[in-house]
């Protein structure tokens, strides 16, 4: 791999490659994507009507490509990378339609990454799971472990997807929440190989809100909300502590998830009054109810993920 030619500027190097390769590419590549159709049901959904949507194909794209060139590869990861990058590809595939893909088709493809990507996890690193909190541990049932794997990555998807609804918001907590993991694994499990891919992706959701932020030029749409999901889930597993994902990404499950509880509780639990008055995703809650600006949505919601990422890497 590059990384160990260049005589201990591998790192730097790789990470310089990344955020001007995603930069140039995101510049080069905005005219061939599709155009956004807005949302009419969002706080401002029809302001991004028009713009060119599915930027995460540009990007992930130039994650998997760097990580080729500069990551140790083994088996393990490159299973990781191929899970990112079909998620990605699905995504843009639905931010391609001229109708968007319904909820059921969705979910069923990402269950499949979602159980294929926990099975890989468990044949790798075993089923031991780290209450790192708590300093305890317990090793659970391959078949309860890669159940548990699969609705951490599913659900990582879906919440990473319902955050993307205001500029600069899903790419911001996400890094945060990234580099929140890769402290961890550092900590807990350290895996300098895996650490080197959360690095990659960081740079390139840097170059990313380069066009993003608000007012957005390009929208990353869900080919790069669903793969960020994922690389977000295995980078808490491989902290052999997956229950953390929960405060490090408080603020995207709060946000995303709000709209998935409220649904199911709607939908499935024929609760029709539940949450009636508050808006989901929450992000819009804020911007209508509380009368938020975008900017402040991202700034304060990112504030908020800052001060809980330093408090849980100081306890530990």
């Amino acid at each position: 791999m590059l990384y160990h030619l260049l005589n201990g500027l591998g790192l730097p190097v790789m990470l310089a490659v990344a955020f001007a390769a995603a930069f140039s590419a995101l510049s080069l590549g905005k005219t061939i994507l599709p155009k956004d159709h807005g949302k009419e049901d969002a706080v401002g959904g029809m302001q991004s009507q028009g713009k060119p949507t599915g930027a995460g194909v540009i990007f992930i794209s130039v994650f998997a490509f760097v990580c080729a060139l500069f990551v140790p590869l083994n088996t393990e990861r490159i299973i990781y990378l191929a899970a990112v990058f079909l998620s990605m590809l699905s995504g843009f595939f639905d931010d391609s339609a001229k109708i968007p893909w319904g909820r059921v088709k969705k979910g069923l493809l990402d269950l499949v990454i979602a159980v294929g990507t926990s099975f890989t996890y468990c044949h790798y690193n075993g089923t031991d799971l780290d209450f790192a909190l708590f300093g305890a541990s317990a090793a659970l049932p391959r078949w309860l472990y890669v159940a548990l794997g699969a609705a951490l990555v599913w659900g990582s998807i879906n919440v990473t997807n319902c955050s993307d609804g205001v500029d600069g918001l899903c790419g911001t907590l996400s890094m945060i929440s990234l580099g929140t993991a890769a402290l961890l694994i550092g900590r807990l499990c350290p895996d300098s190989g895996f650490i080197m891919m959360i690095a990659v992706m960081i740079m390139c959701i840097l170059a990313y809100l380069w066009y993003n932020a608000n007012p957005s030029r390009m929208l990353m749409g869900d080919a790069g909300s669903r793969a960020i999901g994922v690389l977000l889930a295995i980078a808490f597993m491989k902290s052999g502590s997956p229950l953390l994902y929960v405060p490090a990404c408080a603020m995207l499950i709060i946000d995303g998830g709000a709209s998935l509880v409220k649904i199911s509780c709607i939908k499935f639990l024929n609760m029709k009054q539940f949450m009636k008055n508050i808006r989901t995703p929450i992000h819009d809650h804020l911007k209508k109810n509380k009368e938020w600006s975008a900017t402040q949505v991202v700034f304060r919601l990112g504030v908020i993920q800052l001060a809980i990422a330093a408090l849980l890497i100081s306890a530990l």
